[in-house]
């Protein structure tokens, strides 16, 4: 049995107490900051330390492993999606307003993307957001079930979105190109395709423009929200 399993996990650890400025706090917000300017893949241990000033063993007294640190950094970041104050009235309203602030955080720090799909865990600030969002749904009259269902749907549109949006974004500066670069690159290439006759249904799509990245979030948030209001309307 792993040290994990007996100890359980980092959030329910008790703080190491010592006389000393170092904490896992400050750990925790240098390793964002770290992972904020260059991805996850340069957040270490020994990276963080750098960053702080101190030795790289100084850190394993307030944090054991790398990946309780990707543990925690993740539910500090999820204290950025709960939504401040009180909720909309109304759960579409409500849904609309936690999808929109979930959608800014993983726009924020994109790594979180890399990070859910290593390390899908929740921690106490991810049970808040839960919380939350059922809140939002208190008003329906529906089995909880059902309002699982709802939930799942929407963080699946949300997070789903937003990997697309951060992977079309960071593409460039991965590739080692700026946008413009990889546009200048691409166009004639794409033009020619257009031009061949073999995609005239996107030749379409593409002269009448593109909706800009607000919009089609919006929109099919509402596209959404509108199936999941039918499915709970009488027949």
């Amino acid at each position: 049995m792993g040290s994990e399993q007996v100890r359980g996990p980092v959030w329910a650890r008790e703080q190491v107490k010592r006389r000393t400025t170092l904490t896992r706090e400050a750990i925790v917000r240098a390793a964002i900051e770290v992972a904020d300017g260059e991805g996850l893949d340069a957040v270490s241990i020994r990276r963080v330390a750098t960053e702080l000033g101190a030795r790289a063993m100084s850190l394993y007294t307030h944090i054991e492993r790398k990946e309780d640190l990707f543990d925690l950094m993740a539910d500090e970041i999820g204290a950025e999606v709960l939504v401040r104050g009180e909720l909309p009235g109304d759960w579409r309203e409500a849904i609309t307003v936690i999808a929109w602030r979930e959608r800014e955080v993983m726009s924020r720090h994109p790594w979180m993307v890399d990070l859910v799909a290593r390390r899908p865990r929740v921690g106490p600030n991810g049970l808040r957001h839960l919380e939350q969002s059922l809140a939002a749904l208190a008003t329906l009259k529906v089995e909880q079930g059902r309002k699982h269902a709802i939930l799942a749907a929407v963080d699946d549109y949300v997070r789903g979105f937003a990997i697309r949006e951060v992977l079309e974004r960071e593409a460039p500066r991965k590739e080692g190109w700026t946008e413009a670069e990889r546009d200048a690159f691409m166009q004639p290439y794409l033009r020619t395709l257009i031009d061949s006759g073999e995609f005239p249904h996107l030749a379409l799509m593409l002269g009448d423009g593109i909706p800009g990245v607000d919009d089609n979030f919006e929109r099919g948030l509402r596209w959404l929200l509108d199936g999941v209001a039918g499915d709970l309307r009488p027949s």
